[in-house]
């Protein structure tokens, strides 16, 4: 076994990409309303690919998608919608480009209702993170009682792309849950 001060998470292969996001964001908990909608766009487009395919495009998500402003997106028309199908640089999946201004929509209309996406969406957590004890990345779970109800509720206030899997990925961004393995050295710094 590696020694901790060293040790990453398997999950990431020790590629660039994975370790910078690894060592600065994963499981930090995160309580910014864009910064949580980010994450909510980025783990419904992973649907199906892998985290590292999202990551080499970040940056292209944030010039396509306004920096992640969820106001503008919910404004978001039809020529806007074709723009982004059209644009080499994202994944450039309709349902998904669609779903994205559905739930800038339904976003708002949370913010209104709560204060904030963050005083809502932490409630799933009891407003705490959720501390697994992973030894390995066989350990680490898909969904969870927790990111069953965020799916469950999400998808009631007419989200898309949440399911339990996503919703579950996405705690695990924004540090509502740390599944850093128990030997990583992340895994008590967050």
């Amino acid at each position: 076994m590696a020694d901790s001060k060293f040790y990453r998470c398997e999950w990431t292969h020790d590629n660039p990409f994975n370790n910078k996001y690894h060592d600065h964001e994963w499981g930090v908990p995160v309580h910014d309303d864009t910064k949580l909608f980010e994450f909510l766009i980025l783990d419904a487009f992973q649907a199906g690919l892998s985290w590292l395919t999202i990551l080499k495009k970040r940056d292209n998500f944030r010039k396509a998608f306004d920096n992640f402003d969820f106001k503008k997106i919910a404004e978001y028309d039809e020529k806007k919608i074709d723009e982004l199908t059209n644009n080499e640089g994202i994944i450039r999946n309709k349902l998904k480009i669609r779903a994205s201004v559905t739930n800038a929509k339904a976003y708002i209309e949370i913010i209104n209702e709560f204060g904030s996406f963050d005083k809502y969406i932490w409630q799933f957590t009891d407003f705490k993170t959720i501390k697994n004890n992973c030894n390995s990345i066989k350990d680490v779970q898909a969904t969870s009682p927790e990111s069953d109800k965020m799916s469950k509720d999400l998808k009631k206030r007419s989200f898309k792309f949440v399911g339990s899997t996503i919703c579950y990925a996405f705690m695990q961004a924004a540090g509502m849950i740390n599944d850093h393995e128990v030997n990583c050295f992340r895994y008590n710094q967050v």
